[in-house]
């Protein structure tokens, strides 16, 4: 708490003014682009990665950047990230949404040992909320990346995309550069497309291409990030050489 205290009045010495202009600028008319769902971890800044300023997005963290499918949710029972997709989405007419996932990820450490029945288990669950948190709304990903794994990681893997119609096809790590965990990582926030596109109140916009839908994956370690190509189906890295290309396809298909 120190630090932290410590940390506010710097803010205060240098800060303050520059943000507290922005924040006038965007008081009556706030125009977010973006809703940006990324994990809880501690060296994920994504509004410093990504160079946006205040007013630019709406952010949603949690524990393996995870959107539960909508199959989870009965009458009102529902988390905090469905919605923020409403009010993002809908409220605020934000027209792109972001799953970003990133390398080390705990929460991707503890889904790959939940493979273990006993770790895995009723019992268990029932004393850790984390286990129980990735055990309901993440098994999916698990489930897909074990495909990958039974084919030694060559085979790609089908994703349903804005509609139950669109697939799109993804290689993960096809230069076998990263570890297990960290392909289990790009699996999970390739399948979160697929949760965000279950829920029914945003299907006429998704089906309209009124509402996009992306991927990105942030490399820790060497401060790379990642942004999945659908047209070259995979993870592609954003930097000098590609950045003409991504843009252009992002121009044309999500525009």
């Amino acid at each position: 708490m120190d630090r932290i205290l410590r940390g506010i009045m710097k803010y205060r010495q240098t800060d303050r003014k520059k943000m507290v202009e922005q924040f006038e600028v965007v008081r009556n008319r706030p125009e977010p682009k973006a809703v940006f769902f990324t994990c809880m971890d501690s060296r994920m800044i994504p509004t410093r990665f990504t160079e946006t300023n205040v007013g630019d997005m709406f952010v949603v963290r949690n524990a393996g950047n995870l959107i539960p499918h909508s199959q989870h949710f009965m009458d009102e029972a529902t988390t905090n990230e469905p919605a923020a997709l409403e009010l993002g989405c809908i409220v605020n007419d934000i027209r792109h949404i972001i799953v970003c996932g990133h390398s080390d990820c705990k929460a991707m450490n503890l889904l790959y040992s939940l493979q273990c029945q006993e770790f895995s288990s009723q019992t268990n669950r029932r004393i850790s909320p984390l286990r129980a948190w990735l055990s309901a709304h993440a098994s999916s990903s698990l489930e897909k990346f074990q495909q990958l794994e039974v084919s030694g990681y060559q085979t790609p893997l089908i994703f349903q995309a804005e509609t139950p119609m669109r697939k799109f096809v993804a290689y993960i790590d096809p230069e076998d550069k990263f570890s297990i965990a960290d392909k289990l990582s790009q699996v999970n926030c390739l399948q979160q497309l697929q949760n965000i596109a279950s829920y029914g109140f945003l299907k006429k916009r998704l089906e309209r291409h009124e509402l996009h839908i992306h991927a990105l994956w942030f490399d820790i370690y060497t401060g790379n990030i990642y942004y999945f190509s659908r047209q070259n189906k995979r993870f592609v890295d954003i930097n000098e050489v590609t950045i003409n290309s991504l843009e252009k396809e992002v121009h044309k298909y999500y525009s």
